[in-house]
């Protein structure tokens, strides 16, 4: 494999950037930080655009000619949307990175980010967890269907630069959350979902509300405005084919953040863990040296980003009732 080359300066200024899934709670994070940059920012609906299909991406590509790609579209979900559609899962990410990366590579893509995730490590690896943990022992079954598609997407991205030498690299954030995330309790990952129980607990004046497993697996959490700086800053700074990690470099019990959402929400009863539900990877920290050593560090604090994530989700109940906030 080719070596990692730091301080490759690779400047935005100028440059037609394709952000696939801009709609997405990363992708919308990617164009918003993208604001800022003396850049061309390219997007495309689904009506437009079927990453799934290869025609459609081929044909988009040559009438776009982005410069820089930066993969963010992606199927996802939680546990219970995982065990319930393992097929699409696998297929729906597949197709997306194979077209995408396949279609940058012959309409000579300057530079392209894939975005993974953190659950392709093996569930007892190691923590912190370095990127070298990767296919080192078996994955987590809740999640094993996304997890391999993304391991994929990092191999394409791997072989399309030693083959063909594209400058494609991989990085691989920890569990997100904020702005554009997805409250519904059938589809939403663990935080955003602990803020709707906490919320609906509050209004029902309840004496609790219910978690998933026994609280005591830990998890890392990053705002995805930090994720989007960092992304910036690895196009502008990192080409090789080692995947890097994207984390805060903090984890925390999920009953611990139960606890910490109720209190930001302002509800002030008691959290209730049914151990009959699955608890997932023991626990998932991210070493995220390999990143820091390139001079990026998350900016916002967890607290400060639930309360901000919280506001949106209030925002967002506010305009589907078609009222005005009080």
């Amino acid at each position: 494999m080719m070596a990692a080359t730091l301080d490759t300066a690779f400047s935005l200024r100028g440059k037609r950037i394709f952000v696939a899934g801009h709609r997405g709670m990363v992708g919308s994070a990617i164009v918003r930080r993208l604001a800022s940059e003396e850049c061309e920012v390219l997007t495309a609906s689904r009506d437009t655009l079927d990453l799934i299909d290869q025609a459609s991406v081929r044909s988009w590509f040559a009438s776009n000619r982005p410069d820089v790609v930066i993969l963010a579209a992606a199927k996802v979900g939680g546990i219970l949307a995982n065990a319930t559609y393992p097929a699409d899962f696998l297929y729906d990410n597949l197709m997306i990175e194979a077209n995408v990366i396949e279609a940058a590579h012959r309409h000579n893509v300057a530079k392209l980010l894939f975005l993974g995730s953190s659950c392709i490590y093996p569930k007892f690896a190691d923590q912190p967890i370095v990127e070298e943990a990767l296919l080192t022992g078996p994955l987590e079954p809740t999640n094993e269907w996304y997890a391999i598609a993304k391991i994929a997407g990092i191999k394409l991205a791997q072989a399309y630069r030693q083959q063909y030498g594209c400058d494609f690299i991989s990085a691989m954030p920890t569990n997100l959350y904020g702005p554009g995330d997805n409250y519904d309790l059938q589809g939403s990952h663990v935080l955003p979902a602990l803020i709707r129980k906490a919320h609906e607990a509050k209004t029902a004046n309840a004496d609790s509300f219910e978690i998933w497993g026994t609280g005591t697996p830990r998890r890392e959490f990053l705002h995805v405005d930090d994720l989007a700086s960092a992304c910036l800053h690895l196009i502008g700074s990192y080409s090789g084919d080692v995947h890097v990690n994207v984390g805060s470099g903090e984890d925390i019990a999920i009953i611990d953040l139960a606890r910490l959402v109720a209190e930001v929400v302002g509800f002030e009863g008691g959290v209730l863990c049914d151990a009959t539900k699955p608890d997932g990877t023991p626990r998932k920290l991210m070493d995220s040296s390999r990143l820091y050593a390139m001079g990026w560090r998350p900016r916002i604090d967890l607290r400060d980003g639930i309360a901000g994530a919280y506001r949106e989700f209030m925002d967002q109940s506010v305009a589907k009732r078609g009222m005005q906030p009080a």
